[in-house]
């Protein structure tokens, strides 16, 4: 099922993720007193967790520069709380899905493919432990509207993914900068990418390269070592087994049910990021 749990929550993601890059968010944001985007980002992800503190939402966002977690945080829940923003959060989803699928509101594709999302969701909010940022968001109530059902499953089961994927990240004892600086050496993404949309300077940067020249996971010239490759596809493939729960409780067949439903969608979402 590793396979299974990696293809389907890639299908799935743009549904989800959209909503980090499309002006209905920054607008709804704003007009609660956030008018910063990245203030926008870390309080409408972290404000499921309650009103915690900048430290909780370092240690739970651990890949971006603490420095800007810091100042994006800073007085935020004193401006809007967490229900407030989890409020606008979900009306910039709604908006988001009537402007870039428009048919997915009343479509029988979306109604199906929000039941078997949840059917996953729900076995996965069995299995909060270890998982922070998950377990907040497992703690909020569903929506009602079948295309918000869809979103808030994947947003669990992407949550559920993410906070396992730190776990092994860390178990190979990787600070932030030094996990993306690996993802980055992999060729997934280019490094440069990676550096400045998590805001680490050139100075964070390549110290994290020379710990990891050090500790034999980079090349001279940053390509991954033989070692490095091999820690690198054990986190990834460590990723995958511990997602891998609530799609196996639905199996094979449904998951691939709900990658043919929500594909054509996910393209009409993936306008987002363009």
């Amino acid at each position: 099922m590793h396979t299974v749990a990696r293809s389907t929550w890639r299908t799935l993601e743009a549904y989800h993720g959209a909503i980090y890059f499309v002006p209905e968010a920054r607008d709804e944001y704003s007009a609660i007193g956030l008018t910063d985007r990245m203030q926008g980002y870390f309080a409408s992800r972290a404000a499921a967790m309650g009103a915690v503190t900048a430290g909780v939402v370092q240690a739970t966002f651990f890949n971006f520069d603490p420095a800007l977690v810091q100042r994006s945080m800073r007085g935020v829940w004193a401006i809007a709380s967490p229900d407030q923003v989890l409020a606008a959060r979900l009306r910039a989803v709604d908006a988001m899905v009537r402007r870039l699928a428009p048919d997915a509101p009343e479509s029988p594709a979306v109604a199906e493919a929000a039941t078997i999302a949840r059917r996953a969701a729900e076995v996965a909010c069995e299995y909060p432990e270890g998982r922070p940022l998950f377990a907040g968001h497992a703690q909020l109530p569903w929506p009602e509207a079948p295309h918000l059902v869809l979103w808030h499953a994947q947003t669990l089961l992407r949550e559920f993914r993410g906070d396992g994927h730190i776990a092994a990240l860390t178990v190979e004892g990787l600070s932030g900068c030094e996990a993306l600086v690996t993802h980055g050496a992999a060729g997934d993404v280019p490094p440069s990418v990676l550096q400045s949309t998590r805001h680490w300077s050139d100075q964070d940067w390549d110290a994290a390269v020379q710990s990891l020249r050090r500790r034999g996971w980079l090349e001279a010239d940053g390509s991954p070592t033989p070692f490095g490759r091999e820690r690198r596809d054990w986190i990834e493939q460590r990723t995958d087994e511990l997602a891998a729960v609530p799609y196996a409780a639905v199996g094979a067949d449904a998951c691939s049910r709900l990658r043919e439903l929500v594909r054509p969608i996910s393209r009409q979402m993936a306008a987002a990021f363009g």
